[in-house]
């Protein structure tokens, strides 16, 4: 009996899937031969971890920007392999490269999530994609890069990702590992978690309260006291606090009261 493949979607359509982008830091310190090597030498060891993790690159909707490429993951992907064995072997990768003689040295961002997807005229288009996008350029998966000298790997996932699989009990993860920090970048708005293979998690906690600076709290809060479950629609940042109430964009806390008003 032939195997039945799952038809592809169709285009224009909303799809959901698992995906990912991986970013070079400091790319534009390179000189233009060596950032040629450098993409090379990406799409290589994104290859490599992929087979050490029996995922199918080929089926992978890769779409190449320079010194980043963001994808998008088959239906059936299995999202824990991608979060637990292919971050490994890809920090393995990354290591035994920046490990050889006289080589320049390539450290990675990556960033991770799962939602709605659209084909686009330029690429992708919906909220997974736009969240992959701000979160593989948080100001704190930056600093922890700066921070952490000896790190060639740092990966941020979705609260989607990280509630609904890495604490989920799967031998690979372990949620103790990651850091939690809310994103802003642009209109988006977010909440995720930072691991560094490797290093231990009080370190990069260290790293994210450096970057929050002296208004946000060191767990990665937002300066208001309303938790949010957030995602984005139509370029704003939407969700809903602890008591179901609707936000749309970063929540406001109310203004004080005025003097002689009820209390």
């Amino acid at each position: 009996m032939n195997e039945i493949s799952p038809a592809p979607p169709r285009a224009g359509l909303p799809y959901r899937r698992l995906c990912l982008a991986a970013d070079v830091e400091q790319y534009s310190r390179f000189d233009t031969r060596t950032q040629s090597a450098v993409q090379s030498e990406l799409v290589r060891m994104l290859d490599e971890a992929a087979a050490l993790t029996g995922l199918d690159r080929a089926a992978w909707t890769r779409q190449p920007q320079g010194d980043l490429e963001f994808a998008v993951l088959p239906e059936a992907t299995p999202e824990d392999a991608v979060l637990g064995p292919f971050v490994h072997h890809l920090a393995v990768r990354l290591g035994d490269r920046n490990a050889r003689p006289a080589a320049q040295r390539l450290r990675l961002r990556m960033a991770v999530d799962t939602g709605v997807v659209a084909d686009a005229a330029l690429g992708h288009a919906g909220p997974a994609p736009v969240a992959v996008a701000r979160f593989v350029n948080a100001p704190q998966l930056r600093a922890v890069l700066a921070a952490l000298t000896t790190a060639d790997l740092a990966v941020i996932v979705s609260d989607r990702l990280y509630q609904d699989v890495v604490r989920s009990g799967r031998p690979d993860l372990d949620p103790a590992q990651y850091v939690r920090a809310h994103v802003r970048v642009k209109e988006f708005g977010g909440y995720g978690w930072i691991r560094v293979p490797g290093l231990a998690p009080d370190d990069v906690r260290s790293a994210v309260a450096e970057a929050l600076g002296p208004n946000l709290a060191p767990n990665g809060d937002a300066p208001s006291r309303t938790l949010l479950s957030q995602y984005v629609h139509q370029g704003a940042a939407v969700g809903r606090d602890v008591v179901g109430g609707l936000t749309v964009g970063l929540p406001v806390p109310p203004p004080p009261a005025e003097p002689g008003s009820a209390r």
